[in-house]
């Protein structure tokens, strides 16, 4: 076992049995992650939904078929690359993370990233967008992912250059079928990258 999987499988004990907010109440599963260890991009959801809470994995209900649609249509498949969600555990009705659940699972997503050491980050809706922003100083560039979707911003860190794409998240595409094309369209900036 090498150290980041050691160091992943360390996390996933302590998300399994997290109480730090009251969602460990309500979950059937903890989603931590799915994907390579050693992918250069990396996608940030806003938190599990029904069919996640059940299956104990990322993006697998209808918006995860066209999240996997979206990632065949550039050439990648999940093993390329490293999914997770800002909340691990799914909030009563898929309501909207709250302020002190989104801090008490930040430092398990700020270890997957730092584990990960991802090139792009893809911040998946608005949530993912403004948490990662935040993260990396980008403050004054914050805005609705309609204004944003689909930019690059370029960050220094002590690893190196990153670039933080903000996407839309894939659901919308269940509730809106025209957002497909805007989907591949900020999908088509990630072909190529992973290699």
């Amino acid at each position: 076992m090498s150290d980041k999987e050691k160091e992943l499988e360390e996390i996933k004990k302590k998300i399994l049995n997290c109480k730090k907010c009251n969602l460990w109440k309500t979950r059937n599963k903890a989603v931590v992650d799915e994907g390579s260890l050693n992918a250069k991009i990396m996608f940030i959801g806003e938190a599990p939904g029904f069919n996640e809470d059940q299956q104990g994995k990322p993006f697998v209900g209808r918006a995860g078929k066209i999240f996997d649609e979206l990632l065949n249509f550039i050439n990648l498949k999940r093993e390329d690359v490293y999914i997770t969600n800002i909340l691990k555990c799914r909030p009563p009705d898929n309501r909207n993370p709250q302020e002190n659940e989104i801090k008490s699972c930040t430092p398990y997503l700020d270890k997957q990233l730092e584990i990960i050491n991802p090139k792009i980050i893809c911040c998946l809706g608005n949530f993912a967008t403004k948490l990662i922003m935040k993260k990396f100083n980008l403050n004054n560039k914050i805005q609705g992912i309609s204004k944003i979707h689909g930019e690059i911003f370029d960050v220094s860190t002590l690893n190196g250059q990153i670039k933080i794409i903000p996407i839309y998240h894939p659901a919308v595409a269940t509730y809106n079928p025209n957002k497909i094309d805007i989907l591949k369209k900020d999908f088509e900036i990630l072909r190529g990258k992973n290699g």
